[in-house]
């Protein structure tokens, strides 16, 4: 790669052996994706929890915080896997919770802010278009690419650490323009789209045939601009099924206005085009194995949830109750919960009996295969088709369900 004088002083260690091992690392991923330089950026994101780190990243990031790390740039951080309020209720290793302080506390010695959300882009910054970036998780780095018109890798935790501390990242994937080019269309025009999950529907449809991280679909024919939730169920949705990072919806997105300059000039005569009509939509949903029916677990999750849907499920919550043996999960930011909370949408919630778990998500909770079978949870209702992909790691059996029809389900204990 060809490094500038800056960067050539901090591999000689001038800034600092943290800064030279970060410089060094991100080298080794440059060199293996083909960059021939560096990007500077202004923002990062990183992924890092006691569950996924484990004791091997927890003792990195420790030596690294020894070593005298720093993030010069603002960086954030994904959700955890604990909610310390909980803890204990939902019987999570004690041990383990006592590591993920440690990783909390870690990453702020190295001047991280551990914001703990997987909705960054709804709640702390939007990035401008052009903007370059360093995130990690799938659902905000497909987000930051396609609404916003910034551009970011899926930077890994490492990696993504590595980019604040230095500053900058290599620059390939979707970097470079010629991968932010679309790939094929996708065509909206027979999809009535009238809840969360169906967006989440069309995200499943079309990552799953088109699996294909440089696979930049072009959406066009919806028949209203979708809000912000509704994107954010359509990218995590592709990112999940399709390991996609960008997608273009005409009139919507920044770099889309056209269909034209979707595809940085003229549409290509053998473009492939797909159409994800409202009998598609229904394949999705009738496709599920719903087992023996059990109904007893009900999930709003993955990704966290904003203040407009916490509103929405007060409201379809109100004066209900969640059936008997019969759990349900809300996992939101810190700042969402504490709005909500204000604002009165909270109290509802909980008093139908619905646990509401701040800076987490419900996929990466500590110790959720034990959670699992001590509860005998055998399915996993939700209206996120990325939960519904995801969580597949611990054995529940996945049933994807529109939002007013999770509710239903949470609070009668029947599935069909």
């Amino acid at each position: 790669m060809e490094l500038t004088a800056d960067e050539q002083d901090i591999l000689a260690g001038k800034s600092g052996e943290a800064a030279r091992r970060a410089l060094a690392y991100q080298i080794e991923v440059g060199r293996f994706f083909g960059a021939r330089r560096f990007v500077p950026i202004t923002n990062a994101h990183v992924m890092g929890d006691i569950e996924v780190l484990g004791d091997a990243g927890l003792s990195f990031l420790k030596e690294m915080r020894e070593l005298g790390a720093r993030a010069r740039i603002p960086i954030t951080t994904n959700a955890r896997c604990i909610d310390f309020a909980w803890a204990e209720r939902l019987g999570q290793d004690a041990g383990e919770c006592a590591k993920e302080r440690e990783v909390i506390a870690t990453m702020q010695g190295m001047n991280v802010l551990t914001t703990d959300t997987c909705i960054n882009y709804q709640t702390l910054y939007q990035p401008h278009v052009g903007e370059r970036v360093a995130w990690g998780d799938t659902g905000t780095c497909i987000h930051a690419n396609s609404l916003c018109g910034a551009r970011t890798n899926f930077e890994s935790g490492p990696a993504a650490l590595a980019a604040a501390i230095t500053g900058r990242t290599p620059e390939y994937g979707f970097q470079l323009d010629e991968h932010r080019r679309g790939s094929f269309i996708v065509d909206l025009s027979d999809a009535t789209l009238a809840d969360l999950a169906d967006w989440g529907a069309v995200g499943k449809l079309v990552g799953e045939s088109h699996q294909n991280y440089f696979a930049v679909p072009v959406f066009t024919g919806f028949r209203r601009t979708p809000l912000s939730d509704e994107l954010k169920q359509l990218g995590c949705a592709l990112a999940s099924y399709g390991s996609m990072g960008m997608y273009h919806m005409i009139g919507v997105t920044p770099e889309a206005p056209t269909l034209e300059a979707a595809f940085h000039g003229s549409v290509p005569a053998d473009v492939e085009r797909m159409v994800v009509d409202d009998a598609r939509i229904e394949a999705v949903y009738r496709g599920y194995d719903l087992g023996d029916g059990d109904a007893r677990l009900v999930v709003f999750s993955g990704p966290q949830l904003s203040l407009f849907e916490m509103k929405t499920l007060s409201e379809l919550f109100a004066g209900r109750q969640v059936a008997r043996g019969s759990a349900c999960f809300v996992t939101t930011s810190n700042g969402v919960l504490s709005a909500a909370r204000k604002l009165g949408y909270l109290d509802p919630l909980e008093k139908a009996g619905v646990a509401v778990l701040e800076g987490v998500c419900f996929y990466i909770l500590q110790n959720l295969t034990p959670m699992r079978e001590k509860n005998g949870w055998r399915n996993m209702i939700s209206n996120s088709a990325k939960i519904v992909n995801i969580i597949g790691a611990h054995k529940f059996r996945t049933i994807l369900r529109r939002t007013a029809d999770c509710v239903e389900i949470a609070c009668t204990g029947k599935l069909s």
